[in-house]
């Protein structure tokens, strides 16, 4: 039996599922989501249901697929889809069983354009959401806002925008909330900088470029929970045997979860969801605040920033998924003290090296959540634009404060180097080798870096790439010749060497 609307009145499952009030499906469309990913269902989608199954937010979401044509994924299943909650959260055992209910419909960019644009002349759309990888809020040079689709997620808000604009012939009550969740700084800022760019180039007219900036709040955001991607197959037939029906969006997600949100009290009327999930003296649930750069910061350079200097290398040690990494004695160690001895004291914001820390211990304890299959491959998805965003700020910051090489650091940066080593190219993929068996390398510098390995050129052509970092790292003093270092150890007795010949910390 497949997980749907008609089904649900069938389900007899022998763990407590929390099913949806028929009444949901009733509800208005409130939200346009822009991305169909795990994390959005797994974090913003599920506050969405848990606001209308208390009758707070009474809202659904029209979620819009950027890539490709093809919705049948969620069509087949009514939009609905069931996310499992494993984990502890103050040191008791949490397992829920929820099926979600708060998509209305997923529409195809590419082919169903106009259906979108005309969601613009909705009264009751009020809020635009979006996940679509750190790339995504980037501006198009050559964007058409007239094409069927625009090309970028930029280009396709703007151009809602302004159909929504014309739709309601610019009142400044049609104004929407914009709140994009890609893990960028500035997420809302930027995104709001390059859609008016837009505008201007795409000579729209003045008052709606006027519009654009005084009627709609573009938020900065942060999420923050860990929503791998879909179980392995094992698991998923575990899970589905337990909930009695087959559901192919099926999410596993940690307990923890945290959506920050900018904003005054007018974002707060809107997104009335944080009325049902809110603490913000443990960073739990919805926060909106005026200020969220302290969330943010946390979050970006402990918990991603330390995902990105790690899965590299224990990718290459033979180790898949994260929870993998942390029952090994030396991975977990070299982990830990990367986070807490030198990111820690590195992030590129005030904030109290003890309560970092004590953060920091707490996203070791999610590392760990035997529940969660939280794969180091997805990790390495746009591996550069990663370290660049998440990594170098802190790298800098280090040297700034205390003039000498971190070597975890270099360490994690090596094994990035190695993990980008193509042997082969088929059909402009580039593919690396682990112990025989080859993996797709989902970056975009892929090509350069195949050139880079074919001819083993200097490490400091790598550091002095402004545009993969924005500077040039060779003038950083001896983290060129420590990363060469460790980028040979691993070419000649590979990963777990490399790893092992760590320096012990002074003390120990």
């Amino acid at each position: 039996m497949l997980l749907s609307r008609e089904n649900l009145s069938q389900i007899s499952a022998s763990v407590p599922v929390q099913l949806p009030d028929p009444a949901v499906f009733e509800l208005p469309e409130r939200i346009l989501q822009f991305g169909t990913g795990v994390l959005l269902r797994g974090l913003c989608d599920y506050f969405v249901d848990k606001a209308n199954r208390k009758g707070v937010f009474n809202g659904r979401i029209v979620v819009v697929k950027s890539t490709g044509r093809d919705t049948s994924d969620f069509d087949r299943q009514d939009q609905l889809f069931t996310q499992v909650i494993r984990g502890l959260e103050n040191g008791k055992a949490v397992e829920e069983y929820i099926v979600n209910a708060s998509i209305s419909r997923t529409l195809a960019a590419d082919g169903q354009w106009e259906t979108i644009l005309s969601c613009a002349a909705s009264p009751d759309m009020q809020i635009v959401v979006s996940n679509t990888t750190e790339v995504g809020i980037q501006l198009n040079e050559n964007e058409d806002l007239t094409a069927n689709p625009p090309q970028s997620f930029p280009g396709k808000l703007t151009a809602f925008l302004y159909a929504r604009w014309k739709a309601f012939n610019g009142s400044a009550e049609s104004g929407m909330i914009i709140v994009p969740t890609e893990l960028v700084p500035d997420n809302g800022t930027n995104l709001r900088r390059i859609c008016l760019e837009l505008a201007r180039r795409g000579n729209l007219e003045p008052a709606f470029i006027s519009w654009l900036e005084s009627a709609n709040h573009f938020c900065n955001s942060l999420v923050d929970r860990i929503v791998p991607g879909k179980p392995n197959a094992a698991d998923l037939a575990g899970y589905q045997e337990q909930l009695g029906y087959e559901d192919d969006l099926l999410c596993v997600s940690e307990v923890y979860r945290l959506w920050a949100i900018e904003g005054g009290e007018e974002v707060k009327k809107v997104l009335s969801f944080d009325q049902v999930d809110s603490d913000e003296a443990n960073a739990l649930g919805v926060i909106i605040k005026p200020d969220i750069d302290r969330y943010r910061e946390l979050k970006l350079r402990l918990l991603n920033g330390t995902h990105s200097l790690t899965c590299g290398l224990n990718y290459l040690t033979g180790r898949n998924a994260v929870r993998e990494s942390m029952k090994d004695p030396v991975a977990a160690r070299f982990v830990a003290e990367l986070m807490l001895e030198e990111l820690a004291p590195s992030i590129p914001y005030t904030i109290d090296l003890a309560a970092a820390r004590a953060y920091g211990e707490s996203v070791l304890d999610r590392f760990r959540n035997p529940f969660i299959e939280h794969k180091l491959l997805s990790i390495t998805l746009y591996y550069t634009s990663k370290l660049k965003t998440r990594d170098v700020p802190m790298l800098l910051r280090h040297f700034e404060q205390f003039g000498s090489v971190p070597q975890r650091f270099a360490l994690g940066f090596a094994a990035y180097l190695y993990f980008m080593k193509a042997v082969k190219e088929e059909g402009g993929k580039y593919f690396g080798e682990r112990n025989g068996e080859s993996y797709l390398i989902q970056d975009e510098p892929a090509a350069w870096y195949f050139d880079w390995w074919q001819r083993r050129g200097p490490v400091s052509e790598v550091l002095g790439n402004t545009d993969f970092w924005g500077t040039d790292l060779n003038v950083l003093p001896g983290f060129g010749e420590q990363v060469n270092e460790y980028l040979e150890k691993i070419e000649k007795e590979g990963a777990i060497a490399a790893l092992a010949a760590l320096p012990v910390p002074q003390g120990e």
